[in-house]
């Protein structure tokens, strides 16, 4: 009966020699691991540039690259995820085992091997990877939480300016614009003093999900501020900003958002400029003027859009 544990993971077995091959094969099997063969270390190298393999048995001697040799490439590569590696040999000499181990090598079994052993060194080695996995989700976590604004899922204030701040950089290197584009829910606060926070978080995140939607595949959102989002347009003239603009503004006010109150009518107002034709400008400057404009489009009666024609580029030394 095959063990849940080691079902999904998959064991690099590199094996010159057809009989310790089969052995090693049938024994991984009936464990319950998947196992990829390697007749010689070059098919082995080969076969860790294709698959992320977390595991590993090399046996020592094999033509074109041996085992030793294959463990130190295998430590040469940069990967977040690591290869636990097993060396098999017929060498018992202390000297031959330190060289192994200091070739990167994390366990060494001596041939002819005890399949008990074997079976006990890998579960070791999984261990040891399901640990890693831990420490990774964990990370992925940690970064999620840095970075992403836990109510609307979009990225915070700080990433969606960095994120920005790059494109503008690349920007000045390939000499296309990048737009921004400031985005106001009408009357947010009316809707929160109304009908309460829930409500008028049910509406944010119904906002976020349709802009989300409805942008380009390489634009990034972000949630600039209270109901205030920010989208960053690479590669976008003030007529594209105008075109995404307005699209944005019709996803929302044409259908209700349902809310645990019913169905409630937004509108957005919209403020978009560009960085064409300037060459010199900052976040800072380009989200200023996207502001400007934000706020003319209020002034001028809500739901609707403005563009920013004339961005005030920022001198060095002021503030």
């Amino acid at each position: 009966m095959k063990s849940d544990q080691t079902s999904m993971l998959e064991v690099l077995i590199a094996e010159d020699d057809p009989v310790s091959q089969r052995i090693l094969e049938k024994n991984m099997k009936d464990w319950g691991y998947k196992v990829i063969i390697a007749n010689n270390g070059q098919n082995a190298w080969q076969a860790l540039q294709k698959e992320e393999i977390r595991m590993a048995v090399f046996d020592w001697m094999m033509p074109k690259i041996n085992g030793v040799q294959l463990c130190q490439k295998v430590r040469l590569q940069k990967k977040d995820t690591y290869t636990y590696i097993i060396l098999l040999t017929s060498r018992d000499r202390q000297e031959d085992i330190v060289e192994g181990l200091s070739s990167g090598a994390d366990d060494y079994i001596v041939k002819p091997f005890n399949t008990l052993e074997l079976k006990a060194r890998l579960q070791t080695g999984k261990r040891i990877i399901d640990l890693q996995n831990q420490l990774l989700q964990s990370k992925k976590q940690l970064e999620t939480l840095a970075t992403q604004d836990s109510l609307t899922k979009l990225w915070n204030r700080a990433t969606i300016i960095k994120h920005l701040g790059e494109e503008l950089n690349r920007s000045s290197r390939e000499k296309k614009p990048v737009g921004t584009i400031l985005v106001d829910i009408d009357y947010f606060k009316n809707i929160n003093d109304s009908h309460g926070h829930h409500v008028g978080d049910e509406v944010l995140i119904e906002v976020a999900s349709r802009l989300r939607k409805h942008i380009r595949s390489y634009d990034k959102i972000g949630r600039y501020g209270g109901d205030e989002l920010l989208v960053a347009l690479p590669n976008c003239s003030l007529s594209i900003v105008k075109e995404i603009a307005e699209r944005l503004r019709k996803v929302v006010c044409e259908k209700k958002i349902k809310t645990e109150i019913g169905l409630i009518a937004v509108t957005l107002s919209l403020g978009g400029a560009s960085s064409e034709n300037q060459s010199v400008i900052s976040a800072e400057g380009l989200i200023k003027a996207s502001d400007r404009a934000l706020y003319q489009a209020k002034r001028n009666g809500r739901n609707c859009m403005v563009i920013n024609r004339h961005i005030q580029t920022l001198k060095k030394g002021r503030k």
